[in-house]
Order: C-alpha cells, then structure tokens, then sequence
C-alpha cells in the first residue's frame, strides 16, 4: 500500500481529493491536515473517510516525519515551498501554481507528459484552464502561426473558498466577470508548455464547478478541414480521460467526470484558421483526478487505478 498524506484537505480541491484517495486501492490515507478543522473527524465532512481519523493541525513537521510515501499539497499558492523544504525522500504532488515554472520539477500533465511522469517524486499540476487550453491546441500546435488566443469562462469554486468577488454569488448572479486580463499566470503556463504565444482571457460565471475555453488558432499553412478532424482525432485515439466530440462540449455536462471533452475544430473557409472547444471539471479533471493520475504514474501503476475504478 502506498502510504498518502492530504496538505489542506478542506479546500475545493482538497475535498475532492479525499475521496478519490479513499477509495484507491493502492493508498492507505495516513494523515489530512486543516487549517480550520483541526481536530475534527474526517468522516463529518467525507463519508469515504475511516472512523477515527481526524483533520491535523496544517504544520510542516508533519511531513518532516516522513512517514508517508506520498504528499498531495493542495495549499494556496505561495504555501507549497515550505512543505517541500522537509519532504525529503517523499513524493510531492503539488497542485498550486508554485512550482509550475520549476525546471526541477515534472510538470504533471498525463495526457501529454506521461513517460516523464514515471518515476517521478516532484510533480506540479497544471492550472485548471491551463489543462483545457493546452489539450485544445496540443494537435495542432506544430501548425500555428502568430498568437493563440484563448477564452476561458470557470464556475466560482475555481476562486478558492477565501472571500472575494469572484467567487461571491450575488456578485455573479447573472453575470459574467472578466479578471487577470493581462499576464494571468495561466498564459504564461501556456506559452511555456505549448510553446507558442498564448493570450488568455478568463472569467468567472455565476455558476459553481466546470470549466469551458475556446481557443482560437492561425494556422502557419492553409489546411483542409479533413486533415484538422484526423489531427484531433488520432492525438486523442484510446484515451480513456479525453474524448473528442463532434459538436463542442458543456461545462454542465463534464461536472462529476474525470475526463476532459474537446470539441472537433471548427474550420474557416479558407483552411486558415480552426476554433476549438474544451470542457472539463475545473475540481476533478483540472485539479483532484489528474493528481491522482499522475501519482499513479509516478508510482508504477495504472493511471486510472482509483479514479476510473
């Protein structure tokens, strides 16, 4: 059994975390920390959790046991440094932003970097929009020519549980409101991992969970559409967590699936330019499943083990 730690379990992320970890067949959940439930049951909050396991208080000494084979820092960004300072030995899943532009860490995105996952003991997990976006362009991404423009609308859990408006519903309540507008981290995640320049614009709705982005794509060369549907197509063929789908995908169809869907491209007519669609859950395929995937990778298993089972 692969003995697991849970840094920040009572987040958004952390809390879908948990009972995907419980259920895995390989892990034994050793210990979760909170902030705000120190000291409480697990089981009052996940009803996958074992009785008799409570939330430990959110410190370092924790990890710097190392008595866990593996920790998931599901930490606010900025939190995630001080926890991989004592981990040692231990290997880290991170699913902040902190160590996305750190060369000594795998960035653990499976559907496109899986060999250099395996074996791995520091993993930094994409940005939520920064999955769907990449795995919007990624077919076709050697055939762009100039900017990639990106439009990225999120449900409010996407903001963290730390009040603010972009995750206060009567501020979204029949709105649509734009933020980061300029230098989001996720377009420079973007332009790091695709390799290409990438101009992101997101937005939060007045819903919960899920995730859309449309992304927009010059193409160096005057395609056929034909060649354009094959290139999603074959990218994606025998994937079991990204489905390609005729028609463009729905936020509210992906809430509760661990996988992402992409839309076939929409092609102009002159072959110059396709318009793609993504969708995914932003807590599970963005954030808590693919974490889980890549630990299972790092660790020698099947990547679906405990998320698909």
């Amino acid at each position: 059994m692969i003995r697991v730690g849970v840094v920040g379990a009572r987040g958004h992320v952390g809390s879908e975390l948990l009972p995907i970890l419980f259920r895995h067949p390989e892990v034994e959940v050793a210990w979760v920390t909170s902030k705000s439930a120190a000291g409480t049951p697990v089981q009052a909050t996940c009803a996958a959790a074992p009785a008799g396991l409570d939330f430990a208080p959110a410190s370092v000494e924790l990890l710097a046991r190392r008595d866990v084979d593996v920790a998931f820092l599901a930490l606010p960004n900025g939190e995630a440094p001080a926890w991989a300072e004592v981990a040692g030995d231990v290997t880290l899943v991170d699913l902040s932003s902190d160590h996305r532009f750190d060369d000594r860490w795998v960035y653990a995105q499976p559907d496109r970097f899986r060999d250099a996952i395996v074996g791995s003991k520091r993993l930094s997990c994409p940005g939520c929009y920064a999955t769907a976006a990449q795995l919007a362009i990624a077919p076709v991404a050697s055939r762009a020519r100039g900017t990639v423009c990106a439009f990225g609308v999120s449900g409010y859990s996407g903001a963290g549980t730390t009040p603010s408006e972009r995750n206060d519903p009567e501020v979204l309540r029949d709105n649509l409101l734009p933020y980061s507008l300029v230098g989001h981290a996720h377009e420079r995640e973007l332009r790091r991992h695709l390799g290409l320049d990438v101009c992101f614009a997101p937005h939060v709705a007045s819903f919960f969970r899920g995730l859309s982005c449309t992304v927009m794509i010059d193409l160096a060369e005057k395609t056929a559409a034909e060649s354009l549907v094959a290139a999603y197509r074959d990218a994606y063929r025998g994937s079991r967590f990204v489905e390609v789908t005729d028609a463009p995908p729905r936020p509210r169809d992906l809430v509760g699936k661990h996988g992402v869907r992409v839309g076939l491209p929409a092609v102009g007519d002159d072959g110059a330019r396709v318009v793609v669609v993504a969708a995914l859950d932003n807590l599970l395929a963005g954030a808590a499943s693919q974490a889980v995937r890549a630990m299972n990778l790092a660790r020698g298993l099947d990547e679906g083990v405990g998320v698909l089972s």
